[in-house]
């Protein structure tokens, strides 16, 4: 079988989506399913030629939009080739091209039915469908042109699809209450995973101590992602301005608390940075390290006592689940879209996406003597296993394209 998929960019710094693909190709060669990726990056792009599947880099993509007027002829010529297309992500240029393309292969085969029948189209849209995008406050006028862009576009896209796949369950759920009309053909939680981590190691300590020295010795709560107004970093200081002081375990003791992550220049970045003026008995417990990768990102993940993401919004959260196979326990929103799996495998702790609520977090997490702290860091990792391994992902991924096609 051949497997194409279609999305606007493969950089790795662009998040889940791309990275996806990649996780999931070993356990798709091993099944016999041959994979490429047509996307709009620069055909230069320095992290192409780096997979062992093709890419087709028709880019750069133009415009907020990002078009590229070279996408849908390379669709019309090759899209035949293929026994399944999934378009991943929606609102741009792509998902339009691959309907688009789609549609037209239809028509021709009305017209010679000797031709061969075009492949089945599913759409994934990783979060895309999230209510939240038409809800929050700060989104008004993107809400607006997203209805109307819905009426005329992209209730095509997702209503002719042959079926939707979805990362989790609480994805698929929310789809339903963004837009009218919705009526996808069918709808499929095909799951989300990543490979494990690297096994931890001491060069993984020294790489991360090396960039944070001030952690040397200290437990730590580790928040990992991008510095964003999604993702409720200022309720995360102020909740921790109030716990800063808290004893562990009766020592004088207090947790530190890292945040990694890039956007600390950003305005927000820069509010946080007066929100941090209000509390200056805790900013020399507050790290911001950047963004982290290689041994420095699995030193600090290993290291930690506790992840926390009290976000807004969050389709699946690799980082959390990153942290899920490190064995360390996590404290999420329920605006985190896999928390019901993490709270009913008791892997973490949850609560709402506010104040109270990351309140809730750190105070539940800091009040556990050390007995409850280590079975839930051992219920962490079997939440990993259960739901968010890959080889096991892989195979209702697999399973859900057979099944389609």
């Amino acid at each position: 079988m051949k497997l194409l998929h279609i999305i606007a960019s493969m950089d790795p710094a662009s998040g889940g989506p791309c990275q996806g693909i990649r996780n999931t190709n070993p356990q798709l060669m091993h099944n016999g399913i041959s994979r490429e990726v047509v996307s709009l990056d620069a055909p230069d792009s320095p992290f192409l030629g780096m997979d062992n599947f093709t890419i087709h880099a028709l880019g750069p993509a133009r415009g907020k939009w990002q078009y590229s007027d070279k996408l849908r002829p390379w669709l019309l010529a090759n899209m035949a080739r293929f026994d399944v297309v999934i378009i991943n992500g929606l609102w741009l240029y792509s998902s339009y091209a691959g309907w688009s393309v789609k549609r037209e292969l239809e028509k021709k085969i009305h017209k010679n039915a000797q031709l061969v029948a075009p492949p089945k189209l599913y759409v994934m849209p990783h979060g895309m469908l999230d209510p939240y995008f038409q809800r929050a406050a700060d989104r008004r006028l993107k809400a607006i042109r997203n209805w109307f862009y819905w009426k005329f576009i992209e209730s095509k896209v997702v209503n002719d699809a042959d079926g939707l796949f979805f990362t989790c369950q609480t994805e698929l759920e929310l789809a339903r209450m963004a837009f009218s009309p919705y009526h996808p053909k069918k709808e499929m939680n095909v799951g989300y995973g990543i490979i494990a981590p690297p096994l931890h190691s001491a060069q993984m300590d020294e790489a991360f101590y090396n960039k944070c020295p001030d952690a040397i010795g200290k437990p730590f709560l580790l928040f990992f992602s991008r510095i964003h107004k999604k993702k409720g970093v200022d309720l995360l200081i102020k909740a921790y301005a109030e716990i800063v002081n808290r004893k562990i375990n009766g020592t004088d003791a207090c947790y530190k608390l890292i945040v990694a992550g890039p956007g600390l220049n950003t305005s927000y970045g820069k509010e946080l940075q007066r929100l941090l003026a209000h509390y200056p008995d805790i900013k020399d417990n507050i790290h911001f390290t950047g963004m982290l990768s290689g041994d420095v990102k699995w030193g600090a993940i290993y290291n930690c006592d506790a992840f926390v993401l009290p976000s807004h919004q969050e389709n699946f959260g690799i980082a959390v689940v990153e942290a899920l196979a490190c064995g360390k326990p996590v404290l999420v929103s329920q605006q985190v879209n896999i928390w019901k799996e993490i709270e009913s495998g008791g892997g973490g702790i949850t609560a709402p996406d506010s104040f109270d609520g990351t309140r809730q977090l750190l105070n539940t997490w800091v009040s556990l003597p050390p007995a409850q702290k280590a079975s839930m860091a051992q219920k962490s990792l079997f939440v990993f296993k259960e739901h968010f391994d890959i080889e096991r992902v892989a195979k209702h991924f697999i399973k859900a394209i057979f099944e389609g096609h």
